[in-house]
């Protein structure tokens, strides 16, 4: 089984993340920020991780180190989980519409992070949820899951509904990524020999 646990504790927060990627899209995440924990609901569902986390962070200051760390842990655990890459397709992209929004994913498991982040969230809260968040976890998790990743908001004009796109965008392109390639499945995805 490709899996992995993490543990990283601050002293602003304590995350404890487990993945396996050749899940079902399984969850139990739990981080005392809702909207987030929804984020990360659509994360495992749609990219078919099995995924349990558990955060406790300095909610009483605000969510981020909370959402940014879980970022960085769950980084860390998908790129253990990977090991070296053999047989997997590398690459993902997905084209998602929900409602009003449509947002474009597209990531390379090259081991060099890079986020180009083009997604204008029309308002500074989803509920309590500073929208400004989403980015950032996005900036944890592909700096520590070594993803080049892209993620353009085509349209939208509801925040819910562009946040959500782009996280099971971002995890449909992941599915696809992760996925052992049969016709190369004993081969680092790579001229090089190795990501």
């Amino acid at each position: 089984m490709r899996s992995a646990k993490v543990t990283r504790t601050t002293a602003e927060t304590e995350i404890n993340v487990e993945i396996t990627l050749d899940g079902t899209g399984v969850y139990d995440n739990q981080t005392g920020v809702g909207f987030f924990d929804h984020m990360l609901d659509q994360l495992a569902r749609h990219a078919l991780i099995d995924m349990v986390v558990r955060a406790k962070g300095d909610l009483h200051i605000d969510d981020h180190h909370t959402v940014e760390d879980t970022g960085i842990a769950l980084g860390q655990a998908l790129a253990q989980a990977l090991g070296d890459k053999r047989g997997i397709r590398r690459y993902g992209s997905c084209l998602l519409p929900m409602d009003d929004a449509l947002v474009r994913a597209a990531l390379d498991l090259s081991a060099r992070p890079y986020l180009v982040w083009n997604v204008d969230l029309p308002t500074h809260k989803i509920g309590t949820f500073d929208t400004e968040l989403v980015r950032e976890f996005f900036t944890a998790f592909s700096t520590h899951g070594g993803i080049t990743l892209h993620v353009d908001a085509l349209h939208g004009i509801n925040s819910h509904h562009i946040a959500e796109a782009a996280f099971k965008a971002v995890a449909r392109a992941l599915r696809e990524a992760v996925e052992v390639d049969p016709r190369k499945s004993d081969a680092v995805p790579s001229t090089k020999g190795a990501l």
